[in-house]
């Protein structure tokens, strides 16, 4: 096990680690998280840096369920947070979703289990507070936001967007973004959500509340290649 774990952290050194921002929230608790195993890899493209069509065209202005998701100016993102397709490192079988919150990563592991589709994501403080195997129980298109009686306690302010308020409704401001992955174990709600977000500038960054965030470009992506029911697996 300590190899293993010595393995790992060679293998991934060289990714990402970050730094502040802000957004809303969720929380949990769970059990101690599996570890990954490193698995032999094939070669792969490197990914485009700076500037160019395919950049702009997967993180350009797009319409969606009735709102215009602003395009990202990604060359402000390190370019090791962009969607790309990476070899699969995880040691999981294809379909499984693994989140790597010490490096700031999300991988979609494809059909064939050899490569991954890999995203950048942000973590909140709620997104360090769980870890282990859960199912992706359900996903939703622009979802509305509730923040728990914590936050609202906390943040008063907030109390117009309470349950017994309805919630915030959905849109461009609501911290869940285009899309929420909800995360159940042994049939219960972890209150444990990956979800997109306006704020791109927080990508690889540990922001201030909320669980795994991803741009709405990107959460868009990855709610399209999930599989129903998907295995997720969180490191911490």
């Amino acid at each position: 096990m300590i190899s293993d774990t010595m393995n790992r952290r060679r293998l991934l050194s060289l990714l990402a680690v970050g730094t502040a921002s802000t957004l809303a929230g969720c929380a949990s608790s769970g059990p101690p998280g599996l570890r990954p195993i490193a698995i032999a890899a094939p070669q792969l493209p490197a990914p485009p840096t700076g500037r160019s069509p395919e950049l702009d065209a997967t993180y350009g202005q797009m319409v969606d369920g009735g709102f215009v998701i602003p395009a990202v100016p990604y060359w402000k993102i390190p370019p090791r947070f962009y969607r790309q397709r990476v070899a699969n490192i995880t040691g999981e079988p294809a379909g499984t979703v693994v989140v790597d919150t010490q490096s700031r990563f999300l991988y979609l592991v494809e059909p064939g289990g050899e490569t991954a589709m890999r995203y950048g994501v942000g973590i909140g403080r709620e997104g360090f507070a769980w870890q282990g195997e859960g199912v992706i129980q359900w996903r939703q298109k622009w979802p509305k936001w509730t923040p728990p009686d914590e936050m609202i306690g906390r943040q008063p302010e907030l109390a117009k967007y309470s349950a017994a308020n309805g919630g915030m409704p959905p849109g461009l401001l609501n911290p869940l973004g285009a899309r929420a992955l909800y995360i159940f174990q042994n049939g219960q709600d972890t209150l444990y959500r990956l979800h997109g977000n306006p704020e791109w500038n927080s990508i690889g960054k540990a922001v201030s509340s909320g669980c795994v965030r991803l741009m709405n470009q990107d959460i868009i992506d990855l709610y399209e290649r999930v599989p129903n029911k998907a295995r997720i697996i969180v490191w911490q």
